[in-house]
């Protein structure tokens, strides 16, 4: 059994307990668990997070969005684009009280199964420069940086992918 800060198995794919996929009847509801996730890095870099200001009902309509709701308790999402040579992680959010317990690596582990059903061989992603956590935790999962972007207010964007094997 893993220990409790281990929760996931990340050497094996596998179905993550409480998951399913998001319905247009759930915009809300993502729409204040994403808030409430990014809550903390508003302070880092003076704004709100892209995320906390996305639009899910169209989101809902156009990308893939997975919950994990174990015993009924939003813990974590993970939202994916389709393209046709990549799949996008456009948002990972896991709650304050649930963070550092594998399950982001659970959901980008999740990400890349998607991936490989769908044919596709590389991961994409992007994130703040200011999220250093976030980056880091993307590069021990095998991210590495291939570009960064100045988006005026938003900041120096990050792009991340990972090729799969």
């Amino acid at each position: 059994m893993a220990p409790a800060s281990e929760p996931f198995d990340m050497q094996h794919d596998q179905t993550i307990p409480g998951m399913r996929r998001a319905t247009p009847a759930d915009a809300a509801l993502v729409r204040g668990f994403t808030r409430a996730a990014y809550a903390k890095w508003v302070e880092v870099i003076g704004r709100e997070p892209r995320p906390m200001t996305a639009d899910y009902d169209v989101a809902l309509r156009e990308h893939r969005i997975d919950l994990v709701e174990p015993d009924g308790q939003l813990q974590a999402l993970i939202e994916t684009h389709a393209a046709p040579d990549h799949l996008l992680i456009v948002n990972v959010a896991v709650a304050p009280e649930h963070q550092g317990k594998g399950l982001g690596r659970a959901l980008l582990a999740h990400a890349e199964s998607l991936a490989r059903a769908a044919g596709l061989a590389e991961m994409r992603l992007y994130t703040n420069s200011r999220f250093a956590s976030n980056i880091a935790l993307y590069a021990r999962q095998g991210y590495e940086q291939y570009a960064e972007e100045v988006l005026p207010p938003l900041g120096i964007v990050i792009h991340m992918k990972k090729t799969l094997r």
